[in-house]
């Protein structure tokens, strides 16, 4: 049985933090869709705020630490990625671009992507549409249509409100599923110094 890896990886600046919250439940979601289909999922779950200072060490000298390293090569060779931040000033924060800066901007062609973000109110939930879509679109990753935003009334006791947060979280984690099934992306062949021979028109087999 092939095994589909799964990297969910959370800009949250807090601890505990909505944004790693909702991207347990997002990852949970995809997990369970998964195995339902007799899949096996190996996940890894990855909080920014633990690398902070090696992404911003990697900016200044261009060298990854091998615990950055890690994370990266975690990231690029999962067969899906959940990637979730917070909203801040309208946008993305910059701990979570910065990360997506310092890895080769070839590394996710084609890796199916479910994005989330987080905020105190629902009017940043547009910042889905027109700062972290737009962004993995320029990387060539394939974004599933629904993007998931919590604001914080989200996580209140209303019913409305709870049955709202897990009806979108489940569709989107259906619409990640059928991509990551499909995904040869774990087979390709990578070079240690960051050549991916699945993104050369020389690659292997060619």
């Amino acid at each position: 049985m092939t095994v589909r890896k799964l990297a969910m990886i959370s800009a949250g600046l807090s601890q505990p933090s909505s944004t790693r919250m909702l991207g347990d439940r997002l990852a949970a979601a995809t997990v369970a869709r998964l195995e339902e289909q007799s899949h096996e999922v190996d996940v890894t779950r990855v909080e920014l705020r633990d690398v902070a200072q090696d992404i911003m060490n990697n900016m200044l000298t261009g060298f990854a630490s091998p615990k950055l390293e890690g994370v990266i090569d975690a990231v690029t060779t999962a067969d899906g990625l959940i990637a979730v931040t917070p909203i801040f000033t309208t946008s993305y924060s910059g701990l979570f671009k910065s990360f997506f800066d310092v890895i080769d901007n070839r590394a996710l062609t084609d890796m199916p992507v479910l994005i989330g973000a987080t905020a105190g109110t629902a009017r940043h939930s547009l910042a889905l549409d027109y700062a972290i879509r737009p962004m993995f679109t320029y990387l060539h990753a394939v974004v599933v249509p629904t993007g998931v935003f919590a604001a914080s009334e989200d996580w209140g006791s209303g019913a409305d409100k709870v049955k709202t947060l897990p009806d979108r979280i489940d569709r989107a984690a259906g619409e990640l599923v059928p991509l990551v099934i499909a995904s040869e992306r774990s087979t390709a062949v990578r070079d240690p110094f960051g050549f991916d021979a699945a993104l050369s028109p020389f690659g292997v087999g060619s």
